[in-house]
């Protein structure tokens, strides 16, 4: 997890340093719903590298936002899932949900 003094003075610009990237915000998104194998998130987020996904995946880890679990099997299993922290994003996430509905709606 970032220091406080790692993180900028505005509240909003801390939430956006921390989910503001297009891919991390899909990556919560889906894991809203369930927690998730690296490869099922790689094929539904059209687009993204393996290289972004895994850095992405790395930074919501080390800002608390995530877990990660490794199940003892061969081959392993590992699932990500939202911590905490990141289940206390789900308001933010509805609020962006319903915004854009209205949005599209009145375009």
């Amino acid at each position: 997890m970032k220091t406080k003094d790692e993180l900028p003075e505005c509240p909003v610009a801390t939430t956006v340093s921390i989910i503001g990237s297009k891919w991390k915000l899909l990556i919560i998104r889906n894991l809203l719903a369930r927690p998730w194998r690296f490869n099922e998130l790689k094929k539904d987020l059209e687009g993204i590298s393996q290289k972004v996904l895994t850095d992405s995946l790395r930074a919501m880890e080390d800002d608390g936002i995530i877990t990660r679990t490794v199940y003892p099997e061969v081959p392993p299993r590992v699932e990500y899932a939202l911590s905490e922290l990141g289940e206390s994003m789900r308001p933010i996430l509805d609020a962006m949900q319903i915004w854009g509905e209205e949005y599209k709606k009145s375009s």
